[in-house]
């Protein structure tokens, strides 16, 4: 199948990505090997050629599976992971020094069974380490030939220059969708001038914005359970203001899904939603937002039932949050 693309550095990559986390990770018990590799496949056929992973997703595991998975398929798809949060002796960890990126990057080639990482990111921002020290760090490991280009996560405008300075930066990765807009901050901005890609996770807001949150039953494990936004007693008068955009989405012949996506792919020619599912029918429904550009009306109508504040409660924990260097909306609430 032949899809629109949009442009990640020097990668020309189908519109909508697939982020691979919950294959592995975060939410709930997640599918077996076996289903995850049957997915990975999927993706590739229906035409999904950017594959989303990390060192820190099931603690490697999420690596080892697109390894297993599709790595015979290696020519179809660009690949990116990341390093700075990981897993050592089964504690998580946050760092950025020059000898772990290296010693987590040299891991996630063993794991992907590949000696070259297409797009690497810092996954997070270690503020004990100067942003410039460690993208020197990623600019050795290209010239080494293990990766190809240099990005970064939930990280500011500030720091994203002070990283484009040493290198150029291909692409930034922020949790971005109608329910969610701290990069129109300053971070989409920053990207524009930059000429940096926005790599937006989350795109369906966790699921909210994919009719699959109703309520706070959450499996074991799930990362939305300490998230105050998704819990009692906020959850209930959030589902009030998604109620509204899944009747927006019915009437224009969407899927809340597809209206999420394609809203943000309609706020700038660099955006790249990396939407995960576990599901096959939901991997066709996600990519066919990307074939069905929304008109302007619409966007409009989204934008006026997600006005700054629209949902209530902070986006992360206090713990999660200071980790979190993407700049915060005006009045926005965050955990104590």
């Amino acid at each position: 199948m032949t899809l629109p693309t949009r442009t990640i550095g020097p990668f020309t990559v189908s519109a909508i990505g697939l982020g691979c986390m919950n294959l592995s990770h975060a939410y709930g018990v997640p599918p077996s090997a076996e289903d995850g590799a049957r997915l990975l496949n999927a993706a590739l056929d229906l035409g999904y050629t950017l594959l989303d992973t990390a060192a820190l997703y099931g603690g490697g595991e999420n690596e080892r599976l697109i390894g297993r998975a599709v790595m015979h398929r290696r020519a179809e798809f660009t690949l990116s992971s990341k390093c700075v949060l990981d897993l050592v002796d089964g504690k998580r960890i946050l760092d950025a020094t020059p000898a772990a990126l290296t010693r987590t990057l040299d891991g996630a080639l063993g794991r992907l069974g590949t000696d070259h990482i297409d797009l690497y990111y810092m996954h997070r921002l270690d503020r004990k380490v100067p942003i410039e020290e460690s993208v020197g760090a990623l600019v050795r490991a290209k010239e080494a030939g293990k990766i190809g280009a240099i990005g970064l996560s939930e990280m500011s405008a500030e720091t994203i220059r002070r990283a484009h300075a040493v290198h150029p930066i291909a692409a930034v990765q922020s949790e971005y969708s109608p329910a969610v807009r701290n990069p129109e901050v300053a971070v989409l901005d920053a990207c524009a001038e930059l000429g940096i890609a926005l790599v937006a996770f989350s795109p369906v807001a966790r699921g909210l914005l994919a009719g699959a949150v109703h309520d706070d039953s959450y499996a074991e494990g799930d990362i939305r359970s300490p998230m105050p936004r998704f819990v009692e007693p906020l959850l209930s008068q959030n589902l009030k203001t998604v109620a509204g955009f899944d009747a927006l989405a019915a009437q224009a012949g969407l899927t809340p899904a597809q209206l999420a996506l394609g809203w943000v792919l309609a706020q700038r020619p660099f955006t790249v939603p990396i939407p995960g599912t576990t599901s096959l029918a939901h991997l066709a429904e996600n990519l066919a937002a990307a074939e069905r550009p929304l008109a302007a009306d619409l966007v409009a109508a989204v934008d006026r039932l997600f006005p700054a504040g629209a949902l209530k409660g902070a986006r992360y924990p206090a713990a999660m949050q200071a980790q979190i260097d993407t700049e915060t909306l005006p009045g926005e609430e965050l955990a104590a």
